[in-house]
């Protein structure tokens, strides 16, 4: 029998597992994609201090640390239920049922899907499959794109794509309604993106966005926003152009678009096609949380954190006894901090596994100092006021879940 099972061999259940193994308990790794690293895999980027974040390495570096410490790493495996029995879980899988005391769900995030006329057609795919696709699999997805939405993650592979050498024709956002939210909302995207303005390629659009961050600047800055737009990285952005409909016969030939009023409400009579051979869709991503539904753990809808998230302290552990959490699945944020969430669960795992005695309260205590620290030194976040969902998380663990320090109980292997 396993001492920890870990759902999800990307970053944070990669780190968990050595965590957990590195403290003397036998792990067990299982995720259904053909290979791990999760997301990580497709990741690749220069970042604020001029060093390349190669998702590839980072994930092939973890992978082998896990082998080395005995990690039982299964893949093309997938995970249907789980369920508490007594002091142990069972997790029912397509290989079987696995059991351990504890399980630590790392199973990431998924992407919104915003629906548009037309996108079914060969050659529409999400802004994530863009990146798999060219970081992962080295397959161009086409010649000339556009992207349907404007957020940091699309600006993010953007970049990617243009490595590759893959043409980006433009960026426009989806059209206003309840199923894009407020991604159809020139202003609101807007104020997301003026969060990452530090980020700007030249001094002015630095200087700039300082301005638009005041209400009336903002404002008035939407209504006479260019209209052929703000260059990214050499890629038009158009808040003010939505598209209504992907074009083509039997594949992708281009976008229908029309300008709109500084509210995201398209202006009749303002359509124009723009030809492309792919499309990205850019709705963002929300935790992907539903296997710590299934296990019976409560949630809690947290804006800032993507979306609805398990009740978690600080130490990665839910109110459900043996069960614990890390990584997007927690609230969306980057690798880098998965991975420190992963190591945090990992250790507070062992501790309520009465391993290592006094060591593992130093090595927890590091492992979440760590993670307010690389959180502290993000050049960005997908969910800019992320602070403030960890603290409504904090505080809500802290009224229903706290207890004084000497009632907490640790539950001891043989």
């Amino acid at each position: 029998m396993m001492d920890v099972i870990v759902i999800g061999a990307g970053p944070a259940g990669l780190a968990g597992a050595i965590a957990s193994a590195n403290s003397g308990l036998k792990v067990i790794v299982i995720d259904e994609f053909i290979k791990p690293g999760g997301r990580l895999i497709g990741q690749l980027h220069q970042e604020r201090s001029g060093e390349w974040w190669n998702g590839i390495e980072e994930s092939e570096r973890l992978h082998q640390e896990a082998i080395t410490l005995s990690v039982d790493i299964r893949c093309g495996v997938s995970v249907y239920n789980l369920e508490k029995d007594g002091d142990l879980w069972n997790v029912h899988t397509s290989i079987g049922t696995i059991t351990a005391p504890f399980v630590l769900i790392a199973t990431g995030a998924a992407e919104y899907p915003i629906p548009l006329p037309g996108w079914t057609l060969p050659g529409v795919m999400s802004i994530g499959a863009a990146q798999v696709m060219t970081n992962v699999h080295r397959v161009q997805v086409g010649k000339k794109g556009i992207i349907v939405g404007a957020n940091i993650l699309a600006f993010a592979i953007l970049n990617e794509l243009q490595l590759a050498g893959i043409h980006v024709d433009r960026i426009v956002l989806p059209e206003k309604g309840p199923l894009s939210g407020k991604a159809g909302e020139p202003e609101e995207v807007m104020k997301s993106l003026l969060h990452a303005a530090h980020l700007a390629p030249s001094p002015l659009l630095r200087i700039g966005s300082r301005f638009m961050k005041n209400d009336w600047f903002r404002k008035t800055g939407m209504k006479f926003f260019p209209k052929n737009g703000v260059k990214v990285n050499g890629t038009p952005l158009l808040l003010r152009k939505a598209a209504i409909e992907v074009i083509g016969m039997k594949q992708v030939e281009g976008v229908r678009v029309a300008d709109t009023d500084a509210n995201g409400t398209i202006i009749p009579g303002t359509e124009t096609v723009y030809e492309a051979d792919f499309v990205c869709i850019a709705g963002g991503l929300y935790p992907l949380a539903e296997l710590a539904a299934v296990a019976g753990c409560p949630f809690q809808f947290i804006h800032e954190l993507g979306g609805h998230v398990p009740h978690h302290s600080e130490t990665m552990e839910t109110p459900l006894e043996g069960l614990f959490v890390a990584g997007n699945i927690t609230g969306i944020e980057s690798g880098k901090i998965a991975i420190a969430q992963g190591t945090t669960a990992g250790y507070s795992i062992a501790k309520h596994a009465g391993k290592c005695g006094a060591v593992i309260d130093e090595q927890l205590n590091q492992a979440i100092q760590n993670v307010r620290l690389i959180r502290m030194q993000a050049a960005i976040q997908f969910n800019p006021d992320i602070e403030s969902g960890r603290r409504k998380m904090s505080e809500l663990w802290e009224k229903l879940y706290e207890k004084p320090a000497n009632l907490h109980s640790t539950q001891k292997l043989g």
